[in-house]
């Protein structure tokens, strides 16, 4: 691998001592967030979100209030209103591709006609070619082996293509979103074909676009070296993007969209901050900590498709004596939804006819057994009863590897839906809110004298 890193000049001896510095002067008492009733990670003490804002683009429903208690049901996920559920038994019953017509339902908040449709995959696939030159002087040069972080760079440097990329007008913002929305694919693509020359030492495949396809067929066919899938892959996928679209204002990467939008920033730099964020293991990037886990299972377990056996496992991985050490099983629990995760049960089923025949059925048990057994376990090593339910990246893992989808993309997947509806999201903070966001923090700082240079210690 041809690759040329910064060495930085800062020693480690030098880095250390900097270090201790910090120490000293940054760690604050868990005590004073109780004393003066700071609501850490903006939660409050039952768990449940501060509210922060409204929106008529996306619910997300996993429990209810009763007399003060959270009381547990059924998950509800609902763009402008849907239920998730009917959109995706409404496109598998026409048998047709659904992604676009979430980006609409999202962007314009109400279902397309057939015409309006039409009209949005025409210009997503007009939109889909990035600007000339631009995959080879931003992409392939200086290749990055996170293809989130390329992404991230990608989207700051269209920025430097667009002739009017301040202005905050809807109509621009729109056309920006609309453009973002159809790129993303092609840059996670590029991104992911420049790592595997520079770092894997593979042949780098760099397909032309075919407007005549949907969103999920335009990555199967670019990321696949022969440019072949079947329709059930591709549907397989376009589920997985309609489920990945939106999750509400609260999550970490659309807040962080709309914290920036709220400043009057430009577009490329609102949708930047959505993909770091995004990028963070304890959010889109948890789907990589679930399939680490599935790997470790199924090679310590004799049989990981009986359920003692597995059983007898998570119970070493709550200890802390299997796994990363920290005691979670990834893929289960959320912060909203208690019974279930809707998305998580359409993955399940949906996956299920295609993972048993490309050969994954014990995966895909042993899964349903970590989902079974989990909540029991729980409640035994932790002597609390909790109502648990798998979440959607307990199943998304698996079915990209039964679509061939490398590790390397599972989170930019994740990014490629989500920019819809960080773009929705940031429409409507312009549209509706007008106020920038700007929390309090409470300094807990003593005072201090200045002291001359000379007499300090």
């Amino acid at each position: 691998m041809n690759q040329n890193y910064y060495i930085s000049p800062i020693s480690m001896d030098a880095l250390s001592s900097l270090c201790n510095e910090l120490d000293k002067n940054n760690s604050i008492d868990p005590k004073n967030y109780e004393k003066y009733h700071v609501k850490r990670g903006l939660r409050n003490s039952d768990g449940t979100g501060v509210m922060a804002g409204l929106t008529r683009v996306c619910s997300v429903e996993g429990y209810y209030i009763l007399d003060g208690e959270r009381i547990p049901k059924a998950g509800k996920l609902s763009y402008r209103g849907y239920d998730i559920n009917d959109i995706v038994d409404g496109v598998i019953k026409d048998d047709r591709f659904g992604f676009e017509e979430v980006v609409w339902l999202l962007l314009f908040g109400d279902l397309p006609t057939e015409s309006q449709l039409l009209g949005l995959r025409e210009v997503l696939a007009e939109c889909r070619e990035l600007p000339d030159a631009f995959i080879e002087d931003m992409i392939m040069k200086h290749a990055s082996k996170d293809i989130m972080n390329k992404m991230a760079r990608s989207v700051m440097c269209l920025y430097s293509f667009d002739e009017n990329p301040d202005d905050i007008s809807i109509p621009n913002v729109l056309r920006q979103s609309l453009q973002l929305i159809a790129q993303m694919p092609t840059i996670m693509n590029s991104a992911y074909q420049v790592k595997r020359r520079n770092y894997y030492n593979k042949t780098m495949f760099l397909h032309p676009i075919k407007k005549e396809h949907s969103t999920a067929e335009c990555i199967l066919y670019q990321l696949r070296n022969d440019k072949k899938y079947s329709h059930d892959e591709a549907r397989l996928l376009d589920i997985c993007l309609m489920l990945h679209a939106d999750h509400g204002g609260g999550n970490n990467s659309t807040f962080a969209t709309r914290v920036l939008t709220s400043s009057g920033t430009d577009s490329y730099s609102a949708i930047t901050a959505g993909l770091g964020s995004l990028k963070g293991p304890r959010h889109g990037g948890a789907n990589l900590r679930v399939a680490a886990q599935m790997r470790e299972i199924m090679e310590k377990v004799a049989d990981p498709t009986d359920k003692e056996q597995v059983k007898d496992y998570l119970v070493k991985i709550m200890k802390g004596e299997a796994g990363d050490g920290s005691g979670l099983v990834y893929g289960m629990g959320h912060a909203v939804y208690t019974i279930s995760d809707p998305r998580a049960v359409i993955l399940k089923n949906s996956a299920r006819k295609l993972a048993y025949e490309k050969g994954y059925e014990k995966e895909f048990k042993t899964l349903e057994n970590i989902e079974l057994l989990t909540p029991e376990v729980f409640a035994e090593v932790k002597g609390v009863e909790k109502t648990m339910c798998a979440n959607v990246d307990l199943y998304s893992g698996l079915v990209y590897k039964v679509l061939g989808i490398p590790e390397d993309l599972y989170t930019p997947l994740f990014a490629v839906a989500r920019v819809a509806g960080w773009c929705a999201h940031r429409l409507e903070e312009l549209t509706s809110n007008g106020k920038i966001m700007r929390p309090a923090y409470k300094s807990v700082s003593r005072n201090k004298q200045f002291m001359d240079i000379s007499v300090r210690e």
